[in-house]
């Protein structure tokens, strides 16, 4: 059986000089119905952003979603954003 705790990747990108401030988060939390939702945030750092979330059946189909999201991104520029608020790639 697949682990089914729930998956979060925060990400920024950040580039002073274009202006450019940007984070994007990924979580993958149960549905009361057994399903997996991959839940997407994202928006200019200190605003609230966007939300959009996908339903899949199993949590499988979520975290394969999860996977290819989080390295499109990073081959996009994006980094992990440490605890300290510095982005790391």
């Amino acid at each position: 059986m697949p682990n089914k705790q729930a998956a979060t990747l925060h990400l920024r990108r950040v580039h002073a000089e274009a202006n450019m401030h940007r984070f994007y988060m990924l979580t993958i939390q149960p549905t009361l119905f057994g399903e997996a939702s991959l839940i997407r945030n994202w928006g200019r750092i200190g605003a609230s952003g966007q939300m959009m979330v996908q339903t899949f059946d199993s949590h499988t189909e979520a975290l394969a979603a999860f996977n290819h999201i989080s390295t499109r991104k990073k081959r996009r520029g994006y980094g992990s954003a440490a605890p300290d608020g510095r982005t790391s790639t």
